[in-house]
Formats: structure tokens, C-alpha cells, sequence
């Protein structure tokens, strides 16, 4: 039988289920869907279209490229455990795919009975057996490292690297293949799953490694992509951020102290302002300084305290150790 008379024969059949269909809600009082009716045989060819067509739709971003692929990290201290947490609590990967290298064998006892992942001190087998590679290292042993794993190193692999100031170029004539690198710049809150990191891609990484390396950082906060040339920006912005906040903390306990509150008392109490401050502006949608504003009643408290930080120059002291910290990122930077 071809398949045109297989269409034919699957054709007069549902055309029958619909018609016995219509006949049993007939005799049950009308055509139309009633209370405790069951739905037509069409619609729920139709239901089953649409579920199997929207599967195909799913953006690229949106799918699971992890799914069977293997991850090396080759490095496990704060910032590699961090994310080798998220992919796992967040299950993108499952633990049998995940293979990690350090030179601390205590580190790998570490990462292993926390994680019940497989570890491993050969930087190459764990390159060799995997389909990711995560360079969760310092910059000062990149060079060193790349030129180890460079001969097993092949272009269907995926690089990512989060070590600070390394460039994506450098990576590539390191390994001295056409191979996809990315690079990261997180921050330390990706230890409680709340990092800003910033994304570039290198000359042939393409969407879906750039998707890949989105959908690790999304395990552990949120990530925005910019050109490799802003991510000296993003490290001074974001990269060290988090130390000028937790300045500002130990500054106001210091202060409730002096005046006479006990450190325990302070630190709640300013723990407490700076997490609602920063939900008010995530979660109104209004601007710092309209919040800013509301908050600073003429003549008040606050308006006191502001007027006293504008005179010494409070934002352009600020503005001016983010730009010092972004010229050190450049002068930094490998390649």
C-alpha cells in the first residue's frame, strides 16, 4: 500500500470519528460542547498539532544545549564551585556529565562529596572527554594552562573563560585553532545566585555558544551580552561592585555604632535598608533618583544628610573609582 492510499484510508476514518461524534452530541441535544461533553475528535487533532509544532518553535536560547553534552571545569575554587552549583541545582546538567580538574586535591575532595561529581588532576583527560570546556582559573595560569590542553583542544568544543582581564583573542592564539571561546565577567553574589555578569563573544563562537554560556550564567544571576571592548566597564560596574556596596554597609553599621547602637542592632537594621532599597528599585520600575527624591522630605533628615555627601562630592568621588577601577581592568588585560 503507498502512501497515498495510507492517506486516503487515515483520512475516511477521522472523517468517521467526526461524524459519530456529531451524531452521539445530536442525540444528546445539540452539536455545541455541553457541560460533561467530551471534545470533538478535530479538536483535539488539532491540540495535538499545535503541541507538537510549538515544541519544534522553542528559541534556540530557550532549549536545554546542555542536554548530553559533558562540562569540564578546569578550576573549582569560589567562583567555578558557584557555578558548577547552579548547573546542578538548576538541572541543566546532571552531576554524571560533569567532570572537574584542580591543583588542590583537597578542593576536588571537596567539590566531589558536596557535588557527587567525578574529579580529576589531568587537565587533558577532563578536555579530552568533554564537549565544554569552563576555565574557571586565575590569569596568571591561563598561559600555562592553554598550552597543555591545546593539542586535545578541538573546534566542536565550547571554551568558556571567566578569569578577569584575559581576552577572548588571547585564548584563540593560545589554543591555535578556529575554536568557539567565550568570555565572562562575573561577579562574587553568583555564590548565593544573585551575580551580574557581562558576555562577549570570540571571533568564532557563534548564537548557540553564546547561548550556552547565557544559559550557565542564568543559573546563578543574570548576564548581559556587550562587545569584548565594554568589559573593563562591566568589571568596574559589576566586577567590582559588590566591594563598593559592601563599603557603603560597613560604613553605616560604623556610623549606627558611633552612635550608640550595638553592632548587632546596626548591622540588622542596615542589612534590612540596603535589601528593600534595592527591591524598590528592581521591583517600582521608577529611577534611583525618583525614589531618591520621594524619600527626602524638605527640611527633614535626609534631605541633611544628602545636602552633606553633595558637598563633599559623594557621586563624582564614586564616578571617579569606578573610571579608576575600568583603567586597571584595561592595563590588565591579555591580549
Amino acid at each position: 500500500m503507498g502512501h497515498k492510499d495510507r492517506d486516503d484510508m487515515s483520512g475516511e476514518v477521522m472523517e468517521r470519528n467526526d461524524e459519530n461524534w456529531m451524531k452521539k452530541e445530536r442525540r444528546k441535544g445539540g452539536e455545541r460542547r455541553r457541560a460533561g461533553g467530551g471534545r470533538p475528535p478535530f479538536v483535539e487533532r488539532r491540540k495535538r498539532k499545535r503541541r507538537k509544532d510549538s515544541s519544534a518553535m522553542v528559541p534556540e536560547n530557550k532549549k536545554n544545549l546542555w542536554r548530553e553534552k559533558k562540562v569540564a571545569f578546569i578550576g573549582c575554587g569560589n567562583m567555578g564551585s558557584a557555578l558548577i552549583s547552579g548547573i546542578l541545582g538548576s538541572g541543566l546538567i546532571s552531576k554524571d556529565m560533569v567532570l572537574v580538574t584542580d591543583i588542590r586535591p583537597k578542593r576536588l575532595e571537596y567539590i566531589k562529596e558536596k557535588e557527587g561529581v567525578s574529579t580529576t588532576e589531568n587537565n587533558r583527560e577532563a578536555v579530552e572527554k568533554s564537549d565544554i570546556i569552563v576555565l574557571a582559573i586565575k590569569p596568571q595560569v591561563m598561559e600555562k594552562i592553554l598550552s597543555e590542553i591545546k593539542d586535545v583542544v578541538t573546534e566542536d568544543k565550547v571554551i568558556i573563560s571567566i578569569a578577569a582581564g584575559i581576552t577572548t583573542g588571547f585564548i584563540e592564539k593560545a589554543l591555535e585553532k578556529e575554536v568557539a571561546v567565550v568570555r565572562v565577567m562575573p561577579n562574587t553574589p553568583a555564590l548565593v545566585r544573585t551575580s551580574a555578569s557581562g558576555l562577549s563573544s570570540g571571533r568564532y563562537a557563534g548564537e548557540e555558544e553564546e547561548a550556552i554560556t547565557e544559559q550557565m550564567m542564568d543559573r546563578v544571576g543574570i548576564v548581559v551580552k556587550v562587545p569584548e571592548e565594554m568589559l573593563d566597564a562591566v568589571t568596574a560596574l559589576s566586577g567590582s561592585g559588590p566591594a563598593y556596596i559592601f563599603y557603603v554597609i560597613e560604613s553605616l553599621i560604623e556610623a549606627g555604632m558611633e552612635m550608640g547602637l550595638s553592632e548587632d542592632d546596626a548591622r540588622k537594621l542596615v542589612e534590612q535598608t540596603v535589601l528593600g532599597a534595592v527591591r524598590m528599585v528592581m521591583g517600582t520600575g521608577e529611577s534611583p533618583k525618583v525614589l531618591r527624591a520621594k524619600v527626602t522630605s524638605p527640611g527633614g533628615t535626609t534631605e541633611a544628610a544628602l545636602k552633606y555627601l553633595e558637598e563633599k562630592g559623594f557621586q563624582k568621588i564614586l564616578l571617579a573609582a569606578v573610571k579608576e577601577a575600568a583603567v586597571r581592568s584595561k592595563e590588565l588585560n591579555t591580549g
